[in-house]
């Protein structure tokens, strides 16, 4: 319900429900973008996910700095001997964990953006190629696709699709048609035809080639939006910017 707190046995309840079923990779995408960005900080919170009230964040070979402060924690906490942690602040180390936090968030993005621009590079030589893939992201500007062979990432703009408006229902993850009610939905298995790749972008733009489902009988119900134009209209050319990255 709207306003409800969700606790770990919640989500796990869901997982549980959906694995090793057709829709467990989208699931649990959807499920982990539900949750807050973890972050290091210098209060003990626990873990939401493993459900623990007390917990450090550490790997041993040691690979962070984050690693390196609790090594040292942990010496000066057990009289270990030389390399403990001095008696630093508390403040001193929430700037540390915000420094280091926003520097992993750097690091993570370099990485998506460098596996987009390899998937790109690859699959440039392949614009007009069909591929067999999952909605996985539904907006208001149209529809992100997984390719189900290289997980590659695409979108298409909600502009190309039929040759009617299509307008997004929020609350069933779908885009829906309001003449025929047909809907294309998050998780659903889609045929696409790759028309444009822009590699330094690393982006993929998709035609999409299904044909979406009625869902007026699951209470979908159709509704024309006032002012909607029909496909030839001059503003409802295909959207710049195709890529339209989610966060």
């Amino acid at each position: 319900a709207k306003g409800q707190t969700m606790r770990a046995k919640q989500f796990n309840d869901i997982l549980s429900k959906v694995r090793e079923t057709e829709h467990e990779h989208v699931v649990n995408e959807v499920v982990l973008r539900s949750q807050a960005q973890a972050e290091y900080t210098a209060q003990n919170y626990g873990h939401f996910g493993l459900n623990l009230r007390r917990y450090a964040h550490f790997t041993s070979p040691i690979r962070r700095y984050a690693d390196l402060i609790v090594h040292r924690a942990l010496i000066r906490a057990l009289h270990l001997g030389p390399g403990a942690l001095p008696d630093t602040p508390l403040d001193e180390l929430a700037e540390i964990a915000a420094r280091i936090s926003a520097a992993e968030r750097r690091a993570m993005t370099a990485e998506r953006e460098t596996i987009d621009r390899l998937i790109a590079g690859f699959l440039a030589g392949q614009v007009g190629a069909n591929f067999a893939g999952k909605i996985s992201g539904v907006t208001r500007s149209g529809l992100f696709v997984k390719l189900s062979e290289s997980g590659a990432d695409g979108f298409v703009p909600a502009s190309t699709i039929g040759d009617e408006y299509f307008r997004h229902d929020e609350a069933h993850a779908a885009l829906v048609g309001s003449r025929s009610g047909t809907a294309f939905r998050l998780g659903d298995s889609v045929d696409v035809r790759l028309l444009e790749v822009a590699p330094m972008a690393g982006a993929l733009r998709f035609e999409i080639l299904s044909e979406g489902r009625s869902l007026r009988g699951a209470g979908l119900k159709s509704r024309k939006i006032k002012g909607a134009r029909d496909k030839a209209s001059p503003s409802r050319k295909a959207t710049k910017g195709y890529k339209g990255r989610r966060k």
